[in-house]
Parts: C-alpha cells; structure tokens; sequence
C-alpha cells in the first residue's frame, strides 16, 4: 500500500476550522457552544440572490463557459466601475469555487514549484498551506504593531529574493487596511523587482472608517486579485468567488481552470450575479459587524485583554494574550488556551497559531461576524474567567 505523500504530509491543519470542528461536536454532544472562532456571517445570502436561484431552478443548470456567465463578469466590471472608478476588461475577469480556488489558480499560473513567495506574519495559514502543497516556499515577512501590521520596503528586503508577494486588505486576522499611499508604495516595489503581487480583497465591503478600502487595480493592472463572496456577500457555502487576472495570465489561468475545476457553480454564479444588486441589505449586516466590534473591544478591555490590534475592516480583533499565559504557567499557549476557553466556557476562538508560526503562541483571534448577544456573552463568560484567575 502506498503512503501518504510527503506533500500532504507537510501541510498543517487549519486550526480555525479544527476549532470549528470541536466546537461542532461539542453542540452535537449537547453543549452550548458561542462561535467565535470562524469569519462565517450568521446570515444567509441576500434574498435577491434567493429568489434569482430560485427562479432559475426551473431550467437547465449546467456547465458555463470556464471563466463564467459573461453577465456575472460584466456585472462584476461594473463593481470597480461605480466603487473605485477602475476599469476592467470582463475578459480579465474569472469566476472561481470561491477564494481558496482562486488563490490555487494563481499560485499555479505565477510561480513554478520552489518559487519564493512572501506571506505575512500574521496572516491568512490557507495561503502558506496552499504554498507548501504546491512545491513551492512560503517565505514569512514578520509584521506588527509598529508599521500598523502592513509591509515595508524594509521588512521586503529582509526576507531576500522573492518572486511574489501576497497581501490582503483587510486583512485576516488583524483587520488592518492598507491605504492607497501603502499600496502605491508596494506595486512600485514588486515592479521594481519584478515581483508577482497576489491581492486578497475578499473582505472588501467590511470597513469601518469614512472611505471604502481601495482596490489595488486603482495602483497597478499587474497585480492579480482575488476576491470573494463569501464575507461581505454572505455566502460562504456557496464556494463563489472571483479573480482579475493581468493579460499575461489569461490564457495559463483559463486552461488550469478548465483542467482542475472545469467553472464555478452554475447556481452559485446565479445567486452572486444578483447578491452584488442587494447592497442595502448588505451594508445593513456590516452596521451589526460594527456593533458587534464595539461589543467585542469593549468586552474585551473589560476582561483584561487589551493589547489588539486596530481592527479597521474585515470581523476579527487579534489579541495579545502573553500577559494571561503568564498567568497560566509556562506550559500554557494560546491553542492550548482556547482549547480550556471551549470546554470550560462554551467558548470557540481561535489559537494565532494558526495566523503565525513564530509569534502566535501567544495570540488569540476573535471573530465577531456572529450575533451581537453571543459576543457579548463569550465578553462576560471570559471576563468572569479572568477574573477567577486573580
């Protein structure tokens, strides 16, 4: 019999969804369980998405071309059109299985197995995971605090020869947006060194200052991005999301797609054609996400844990915790912390961990994309908790 491959071998679990896991089994075993530890929105897809798929269940729903319903692609040109004033061609345009197939094609059409590709230090695991099981080097670039955890030309430099970078605004875990000065700076870099920049802008539409976070394309036509609508769309089980691919990648991104994924969902490019209409009902939901930050920011200085960082978009608030740990004793880290929170209190969050493989032992993610009355719940449960440590 033969084993398991050495590729999969290496690729660790995505601990948010262990956690999530757990946590569902705990439910299932009668537990009460407040999630916090998942980016999935409590509500489902917009009703204008509903009743356009259900309308279309009475006709044939098959294959569409590899790239897309070519409505779905112009709809989504449009998109950048009316918000970032960016124009795109509807033929750089793919609709992908959601976000994680994008990031595959990508990876796929840019780099060449051992290509060094930088990934940030907090950052989303699936794009180090993805990396790793493509034959490819995730190359971290630690970021923190003290450039707002964004990037600079120094931290590039320091990681040494790249052929891509990755970014995400906002990001996951830490929220943080880059502003349009920011990345300016960084498409000038990546063309400077003849860098392939990967764009995560799946949490677009999730903000909480005074102006929409910016596209890359209003930088640079050379960056791919990858977007989704599975976070502001509220879609998440629907495996829907989109890429804008530069010319040079079309051809190599429609032959993987055709290979690997044959198109996206027929009914799912239905529901997210009509979804990008409902922005009344869906900035309703980002108004609760602000609430629900307020909430957790507060519950969260209250208990004690008040080291985070600023949060500005997307729905986590990524934490400090070292000064709790040591409370604990030195054997205790965040996984193992998060593991006692879910027993003990009902409480699932997330271990950083999973966000940083150096430093993350001593953080903790909290999603608060739920219901306002559960965050504040898991605020009081984990504050009295603290408390009872004193």
């Amino acid at each position: 019999m033969s084993s398991v491959s050495e590729r999969a071998l290496r690729v660790p679990p995505f601990h948010a969804m262990a956690m999530s896991r757990d946590a569902t089994r705990r439910e299932a075993d009668g537990h009460r369980v407040l999630h916090l530890e998942v980016g999935q929105p409590s509500t489902g897809a917009p009703r204008l998405a509903v009743d356009a798929v259900t309308a279309a269940l009475g006709h044939p729903l098959g294959y569409t071309d590899a790239d897309g319903l070519a409505r779905l692609r112009r709809r989504i040109a449009r998109h950048y059109a009316d918000r970032h004033d960016v124009a795109v061609d509807p033929d750089h345009i793919v609709a992908v299985s959601g976000a994680s197939a994008g990031f595959t094609l990508a990876f796929l059409a840019a780099f060449d197995a051992g290509a060094r590709v930088g990934v940030l230090e907090p950052g989303y695991p699936c794009y180090r995971n993805a990396l790793l099981a493509l034959d490819m080097v995730p190359v971290p670039i630690p970021v923190g605090p003290a450039t707002r955890w964004a990037p600079t030309a120094e931290l590039l430099d320091a990681a040494g020869p790249l052929d891509g970078l990755v970014v995400a605004s906002p990001s996951n875990p830490t929220g943080t947006v880059l502003d349009a000065r920011t990345l300016a700076d960084l498409t000038a870099y990546c063309s400077a060194g003849d860098i392939t920049l990967v764009a995560d802008e799946i949490y677009h539409g999730i903000t909480y200052g005074p102006d929409p976070a910016p596209t890359v394309l209003s930088a640079t036509d050379a960056a791919i991005v990858v977007n989704s609508f599975s976070k502001y769309f509220s879609m998440t089980g629907w495996r829907i999301g989109w890429m804008v691919v530069p010319d040079r990648y079309v051809d190599a991104v429609a032959r993987l797609q055709q290979n690997l994924y044959i198109c996206a969902a027929h009914v799912s490019q239905v529901a997210a054609t009509a979804a990008m209409d409902a922005t009344d009902e869906l900035d309703a939901h980002v108004v609760r996400y602000a609430t629900n930050r307020g909430v957790l920011l507060d519950g969260l200085d209250t208990a004690g844990i008040t080291d985070v960082a600023e949060a500005d978009g997307a729905f986590y608030v990524y934490a400090d915790v070292g000064e709790l740990l040591g409370r604990l004793g030195p054997a205790v880290d965040s996984m193992a912390l998060c593991h006692r929170w879910l027993h003990e209190l009902g409480v699932a969050c997330t271990p950083g961990i999973d966000f940083d493989l150096e430093r993350g032992g001593r953080f903790v993610r909290f999603s608060y994309a739920g219901r306002t009355d559960h965050v504040a719940e898991a605020c009081d449960l984990l504050g009295t908790w603290i408390r009872g440590l004193a």
